[in-house]
């Protein structure tokens, strides 16, 4: 058995942080002296050495301790994962090293992809558990089997304008992590259906304001209870960019074409400059 003193000696982490990690349920001594003294076996210290691990990914403590209470995940199942972890880090600084070299010997490009081939693959093990099995069925039989349409997908989302493309979804939701946890856990279907619904009778009364200035109160009003909606829908941070981006799409066919069918000839250029005189102002 090893005091806290010892192990705080062993690992570098102070004595202070130990004791938080007790108070939280993180890391509880093994047992304590007659004294009061918290004591640790090594067991409690193999389980240190994995928080620590995680803690070089900046995983907050509330994240880890999650993981490390899971009955589902035993102790190689936990190291498994943080070697994971370790090489798409590696992967990473290998690729961020070879952008600074680029540089160096003259070129002017460094690359800042945002997702690894690592997190690629479990964006589409994500969306291929996620997709109605009828949809799903389709998807293999246009490629040719689930193999070869998760390469392309692989291939696509490897691309450099793909990447630059999620770098800017990535902003839209405040960072990787919050955007990949909201892929992971998407919304039912009814509660899809009722902001669908929501959207719709916003749309409606933003097109019955067509022949508003589009920087009118009452078409900014609109205007402001759509971005806050779709704020809500979407998960994202701040709305701004996301809604300037949607004012882009509304131009662009086929979406342009289909919005005028639904809500009347000229409703998609209508619904771009109110949204672009909102949010630019």
């Amino acid at each position: 058995m090893r005091t806290v003193k010892e192990l705080s000696d062993i690992t570098g982490i102070s004595v202070r942080t130990l004791h938080y990690y007790d108070e939280i349920g993180l890391l509880k001594p093994t047992a304590k002296s007659e004294a009061g003294y918290r004591l640790y076996d090594d067991k409690a210290l193999e389980t240190l050495q994995q928080i620590l691990f995680f803690r070089e990914f900046d995983l907050p403590l509330k994240k880890i301790k999650s993981i490390m209470d899971d009955p589902a995940l035993d102790q190689k199942q936990i190291l498994q994962m943080q070697r994971e972890m370790l090489v798409a880090k590696k992967v990473r600084t290998e690729r961020l090293i070879a952008g600074i070299d680029n540089i160096l010997k003259g070129g002017n490009k460094m690359d800042f992809a945002i997702f690894n081939r690592t997190e690629i693959e479990e964006m589409f093990d994500t969306m291929f558990t996620q997709m109605p099995e009828n949809i799903r069925q389709i998807a293999i039989d246009e490629f040719g089997g689930e193999e070869k349409w998760r390469a392309h997908y692989i291939e696509v989302l490897s691309s450099e304008h793909m990447q630059k493309s999620y770098a800017k979804v990535v902003e839209w939701y405040g960072g990787k992590e919050a955007y990949q946890n909201a892929a992971k856990h998407p919304m039912s279907k009814e509660v899809a259906e009722s902001y669908n619904k929501r959207i719709n009778t916003i749309l409606q009364k933003l097109s019955g304001k067509r022949g508003c200035p589009v920087d009118s109160f009452e078409v900014k009003e609109i205007v402001g209870e759509f971005g806050f909606v779709m704020k809500q829908a979407s998960g994202i941070k701040k709305e701004r960019d996301f809604m300037l981006a949607h004012a882009d799409f509304y131009r662009k066919e086929p979406l342009q074409s289909n919005l005028d069918r639904e809500y009347g000839e000229g409703s998609a250029a209508f619904f771009a400059e109110a949204i672009e005189a909102f949010y630019r102002d």
